[in-house]
């Protein structure tokens, strides 16, 4: 069994993907004490950049250790791609807001600014890319995306972030209306893991 530490300090991250990865031969953990470790600055101009920015940064706190980050988004086409790389942080950037409650506000901006955007081009897409690192450097990154549709309003109290404003056509459902399963089946999170996965089988073991 090898240990794989997750630099974040939401367990909801990786609780649907604990069992799947213990079958292939990985056992996932919080990284410790990462509250107390001092943010990295996340400048890079992809989510593959501060992925591979994130994990590298971390792993250096805890020499030998492999570290896995994740960098993740909404790119919607009509906005050009934004909010891209700076979804957690879209109000902030635009606003200046820092309050508890970002995730209502980046909501609110991005449904303010797709009102007049007619049906059938409201197209977007999740991304997220994990990045796997270790004293320093990267040793693999693993991609995954999701393709929907961005609604009028808010629908489903599960997930977070954009969840609620994300439509899945493949099973009709927003991202938060999606149970754990379906959310590890069809997220680009669960995407990317599955990669992940399968990169751990052939270069870690089972």
């Amino acid at each position: 069994m090898r240990r794989i530490l997750v630099a974040t300090s939401n367990a909801g991250k990786i609780r649907d993907f604990i069992g799947a990865a213990r079958v292939h031969g990985v056992e996932l953990d919080l990284l410790p004490d990462y509250k107390q470790i001092d943010p990295p600055i996340e400048d890079g101009d992809s989510f593959e950049a501060n992925a591979c920015l994130k994990s590298e940064y971390y792993s250096r706190h805890v020499p030998g250790q492999l570290v896995l980050a994740d960098d993740s988004g909404l790119a919607v086409d009509a906005l050009g791609g934004a909010p891209g790389v700076r979804s957690a942080r879209y109000a902030t950037d635009e606003n200046g807001y820092t309050g508890n409650d970002i995730d209502d506000r980046n909501n609110a901006l991005v449904l303010e600014r797709m009102a007049q955007v007619p049906d059938g081009t409201r197209s977007g897409r999740f991304i997220c890319v994990l990045a796997l690192a270790r004293d320093g450097a990267t040793l693999a990154t693993f991609s995954g995306k999701a393709e929907g549709v961005i609604m009028r309003s808010l629908r489903g109290d599960n997930g977070f972030g954009y969840d609620p404003m994300f439509y899945f056509p493949e099973i009709g459902k927003t991202f938060a209306e999606l149970s754990a399963e379906e959310k590890s089946q069809f997220s680009h999170r669960g995407a990317a893991f599955r990669k992940f996965l399968d990169w751990a089988d052939s270069k870690l073991g089972a």
